[in-house]
């Protein structure tokens, strides 16, 4: 069956367009059920996706926002490095930012999918943790045209770096955050490359001073090799299709939806400058520091294009909240799919209308050294709500992921000695923005992140912890006439000690409302803790020390010590209590054709929104 490159079947599209998510998902399921990490297993923090033989994005299902966008930067990288050498049998490994990675815990395994491999009867994918062993079959040599390619991208929960967990707040350089891997060809003509790996997650990153190797290296091993296997999954699946169809169809079909996002995008953004009245969009905000994040949205009524401009945007900062590009593009694919009213799949289609401007050297393009560990899971959600106020969509949500780490292992600090231990690492929900029809959402994880928090059995049993409250932070959300979502509270004793790191936004700063709406209420991390103080009479007594801990921070806890996280809620939209008739028009206010700049400002001065 060939398809006919000028023109299309509306069936055969939602068809293709279906069948390229259901094995993405198929994908992330057989990661899921062949992992061992709580992170990969039970917190969900990981995504498969498919891409072109350039490296574009086809199709994803709904996993994690932030990585999928970066993550055809990093097979772009890889393509260009090793394209040519790339042959059947081959998996690469990479984390770096220079090399489309989002942060070093974030580690992309990526499968070129050559078009002979669909002939290979060679199913042996078992692998071995002692050896070389086969990752799935080797296809025919003689044919080596790239078709696709097929990616999964995981959070390990240690990776070695000055911290358990490779989250360590106080980084100010990248090789504090654990080991850094530009280009690794983890698997080569069927042979998996254990010592290699080995060299590169525990040998190098322990050489740096403070820090040490991966912790628990055989967990981490286990995980890639998962990884390994779902990619394979979709190998599996592509060759079906194609063998249902053939190439030339499902090659036509993937650039059909390609062309289908772009129009949609086009007819998006052409929509929001019409409501708005002016081709020209703006928004800034701040991180919880200062540093500011600006855009500047320029729109070509009559074509679609757009400009995304960040000059204004602050410096590359000490800390570790610095973004990289892919992480920015991540956040501008994720709201232009979100902002589109139609049933499209997430794919680079989505971005080819776009014109992304960066500064260099700006928190948004920080350079090669720079620590970079929260920016993927910070600054990526306030990224996006700058992109969100530009357009009117929706209030502020909590605008954070609120990441706690913890672990045992590794260097001793003062021996040098290292040991095997441990790293957890969980991401807690908050609030999300109500818009001009909707309440926010309370208790979610919001924007760029999409994971699940940890069952309390699994935590309880797998870890030295007791939680003993996990719940809404009840009027946390801001009020309007739709009011925005609750954040929660998570409260959680250590059985034995400890050192503990949060990286948190929002803190110093409120989730804005929109259109009168009110702010949401900030976060609050707070430690509580049991000590011994004298009385005036020289007697001692036990008395409870409730220290607030601040956005980022690496604190020791001792046994008994308890950590409560209130995470922020979200923004409000529209004037709290207003009138029934201006609740008609305040739904106007999303990007949809309907309303007029005129009237937004006279609702404005009427009501003081």
């Amino acid at each position: 069956m060939t398809s006919d490159k000028a023109d299309f079947d509306p069936i055969l599209l939602s068809l293709f367009s279906n069948r390229f998510m259901s094995v993405a998902e198929a994908m992330g399921r057989a990661l899921q059920q062949t992992s061992i990490s709580t992170n990969i297993k039970e917190r969900l923090d990981y995504s498969c996706a498919l891409f072109s033989a350039n490296g574009d994005l086809v199709a994803n299902a709904p996993f994690i926002p932030v990585h999928l966008g970066s993550m055809s930067f990093a097979i772009k990288y890889q393509l260009d490095l090793l394209g040519p050498s790339l042959k059947p049998g081959d998996v690469l490994l990479a984390n770096s930012p220079v090399a489309g990675g989002s942060h070093l815990p974030d580690l992309t395994v990526i499968t070129p999918v050559f078009a002979s491999s669909s002939s290979s009867n060679n199913s042996s994918n078992s692998t071995s943790s002692s050896g070389n062993q086969n990752e799935g079959p080797v296809p025919d040599a003689g044919k080596q045209e790239i078709i696709f390619f097929t990616a999964s991208r995981g959070h390990h929960a240690d990776i070695g770096g000055a911290q358990p967990g490779s989250m360590p707040s106080y980084s100010t350089s990248l090789s504090q955050e654990g080991a850094e891997i530009v280009s690794f060809k983890l698997v080569s003509e069927g042979k998996f490359d254990r010592e290699g790996l080995r060299r590169r997650m525990v040998d190098v990153p322990g050489e740096v001073e403070g820090c040490s190797g991966c912790r628990d290296f055989r967990s981490v091993e286990s995980d890639i090799k998962a990884q390994i296997a779902a990619n394979f999954k979709g190998i599996q699946l592509l060759h079906a299709l194609i063998a249902e169809y053939d190439l030339e169809t499902v090659h036509a079909y993937m650039k059909h939806i390609r062309d289908n996002a772009e129009q949609a995008v086009r007819k998006m953004l052409i929509a929001a400058a019409k409501v708005a009245g002016t081709d020209t969009l703006s928004a800034i905000d701040y991180m919880d520091d200062g540093s500011p994040i600006a855009l500047k949205v320029t729109i070509d009524k009559g074509t679609g294009d757009a400009t995304f401009d960040f000059t204004g945007t602050g410096p590359e900062v000490r800390g570790n909240w610095n973004a990289p590009i892919s992480v920015v593009h991540s956040a501008i694919i994720y709201c232009m799919r979100a902002m589109v009213d139609q049933d499209i799949p997430l794919n680079a289609g989505c971005l080819v209308p776009l014109n992304i401007i960066i500064p260099e050297n700006s928190l948004l393009s920080p350079s090669p050294e720079a620590a970079v560990c929260a920016g993927n899971v910070l600054t990526s959600q306030r990224i996006t709500d700058v992109c969100l106020k530009a357009f009117q969509a929706c209030a502020a949500s909590q605008g954070c992921c609120n990441n706690l780490s913890f672990g045992t292992g590794g260097k001793d600090k003062e021996t040098g000695e290292v040991s095997r231990g441990w790293g957890y690492y969980e991401t807690i929900a908050g609030g999300s923005g109500a818009g001009p029809n909707w309440h926010g959402t309370s208790g979610v994880h919001v924007h760029m992140t999409n994971t699940r928090i940890t069952d309390p059995e699994i935590l309880e049993r797998r870890y030295p912890v007791i939680l003993h409250q996990f719940g809404y932070r009840s009027n946390s959300g801001g009020k309007g006439l739709y009011n925005g979502g609750d954040g929660v509270i998570r409260e959680m004793e250590f059985l034995q000690p400890i050192e503990v790191s949060l990286l948190t936004e929002r803190r110093a700063r409120q989730p804005y409302g929109m259109a009168g709406g009110e702010d949401g209420q900030s976060g609050l991390n707070l430690q509580i803790s049991t000590i011994k103080r004298k009385t005036t009479d020289g007697k001692e007594e036990l008395v409870k020390r409730e220290r607030n801990l601040g956005g980022k921070a690496t604190v020791a806890f001792s046994a008994g010590d308890r950590l409560v996280l209130n995470t922020p809620g979200g923004g409000g939209w529209g004037v709290p209590g207003g009138p029934a008739e201006v609740k008609s028009k305040v739904e106007s206010f999303a990007w949809e054709p309907r309303g007029s700049l005129a009237e937004r400002s006279a609702l404005e001065a009427a009501f003081g929104a």
